[in-house]
């Protein structure tokens, strides 16, 4: 070889890079909507048993424990399970300081949470649970504890770039609740055994995410938790907390509404639709789930490319996969559920036709979340919670379940739209 000879060098696709890069989403995506499938099949069978148990009385119970404590523990952890992921798939921070400090933030919002409940307890009596005592009411405050040990410690396996651990994790949050509350059923029967189960399921949950957080040595090496680190993270959850909170009162203010409004029956019959309907989201999810960490580690440029190039097959997705559910609504959920939920099948219709969206919500909610702009997406997403109150308080009353539908379906179009002219206006700001 002479000087002026170069090595050889093999030529690489210029796309091979990409094509890799689709198919890890590719892979990564479907094992999350695998674990997510397996929660929502553990969430039905669930809803099935309670419901066959005690009709649509019971549901709403069942649905209430699970919404209401859910809410406390994100308003409790400000957004810690969202800002876990960014703080460690990011090289810039100490990872020795980092993991305590989330440690350390996690028993702090799991305790505030458990404490509000109690403080809120008197009107979560006389607004939710009046018709099943002071003591139920007094009891749910400790799944508003446990849950934020599982929250964020799903967050803390997304981060750690165990990505198919958090996917687990999703789906055994839901699944470890079925074999608990069957024994426990054997001499316990209505709200107190629901809310045992639900406690105990969390703390089965919690131990399997810690088990597996200790094989990647999550644990080791720690050094002291960081008061500034800690209030960075806290800043950081903060900016993104509010999204979760709207998030989730955009998805179950019109619950909560209806409950107040038309009581335990008519939620026990709305619930129905509206998970049946959520199954639209677990694309959107599982994207969302899986790309946050991948944009937190591109550099902006690179991840705006991404979410441009998937916008609109996280459309098509999302259409295709409600496109079958609305075919069998009609026959599917008076069939599973009993006669009795025959007025769940018009909400349905209704839902679906907004959450088709969600695809591309859950794809534009990842990509600001990962370049770290949390607050424009909860600015999005809070365009969504005000039409959802605005026409729930409008339509609930007088429609009852089709009127929450109609106002949250609406609400999903909004958000989507919001997110996406914050979308451009992050791009074309480069």
């Amino acid at each position: 070889m002479t000087d002026t000879q170069q090595p050889a060098v093999p030529l690489v696709p210029p796309k091979s890079d990409e094509i890799g890069l689709r198919r890890r989403l590719v892979g990564l995506v479907a094992g999350n909507m695998a674990g997510r499938v397996g929660a929502l099949a553990s969430l039905g069978v669930a809803t099935i048993l309670v419901a066959r148990i005690g009709g649509p009385r019971l549901v709403g119970a069942f649905t209430l424990v699970r919404i209401l404590p859910g809410l406390l523990c994100q308003l409790s952890n400000a957004g810690l399970p969202a800002a876990a992921p960014y703080f460690l798939a990011k090289d810039d921070f100490d990872q020795r300081r980092v993991r305590p400090t989330l440690a350390w933030l996690t028993v702090i919002g799991a305790v505030a949470g458990g404490l509000g409940w109690l403080a809120l307890s008197p009107l979560f009596y006389l607004v939710f649970f009046k018709s099943f005592g002071i003591w139920i009411t007094l009891a749910a405050a400790v799944p508003s504890f446990t849950q934020g040990f599982v929250s964020v410690g799903k967050g803390l396996l997304q981060g750690t770039d165990d990505q198919h651990g958090a996917s687990l994790a999703i789906a055994v949050e839901e699944f470890v609740f079925l074999p608990i509350y069957l024994v426990i059923l054997l001499g316990w029967y209505g709200p107190g055994a629901l809310i045992t189960g639900l406690v105990l399921a969390d703390v089965a949950a919690a131990a399997w995410i810690a088990r597996r957080l200790a094989r990647r040595r999550f644990f080791s090496g720690w050094g002291r938790p960081d008061r500034r680190l800690g209030r960075t993270i806290t800043g950081y959850g903060f900016r993104g907390y509010l999204g979760q909170l709207i998030d989730l009162l955009q998805l179950r203010f019109d619950m909560a509404l209806l409950g107040a409004l038309a009581g335990p029956k008519v939620l026990g019959v709305y619930t129905v639709a509206s998970k049946f309907a959520e199954l639209v989201q677990l694309p959107g999810l599982a994207v969302n789930y899986v790309l946050y960490p991948d944009f937190a580690k591109d550099d902006r440029a690179t991840a705006t490319r991404r979410t441009a190039r998937l916008i609109l097959p996280a459309l098509g997705v999302s259409v295709l996969a409600a496109l079958p559910l609305a075919l069998i609504a009609g026959t599917a959920l008076p069939w599973v559920f009993g006669d009795v939920f025959d007025d769940a099948v018009a909400p349905t219709y209704i839902r679906l036709a907004g959450v088709v969206t969600f695809g591309v919500t859950g794809l534009v909610m990842a990509y600001l979340y990962g370049v770290g702009r949390p607050g424009a997406a909860s600015t999005g997403q809070g365009i969504g919670l005000l039409v959802v109150v605005v026409l729930g308080v409008i339509l609930i009353p007088a429609h009852g379940a089709t009127g929450a539908a109609i106002a949250t379906s609406v609400s999903f179009v909004a958000t989507t739209v919001a997110l996406l002219a914050w979308f451009q206006h992050v791009k074309n700001k480069g």
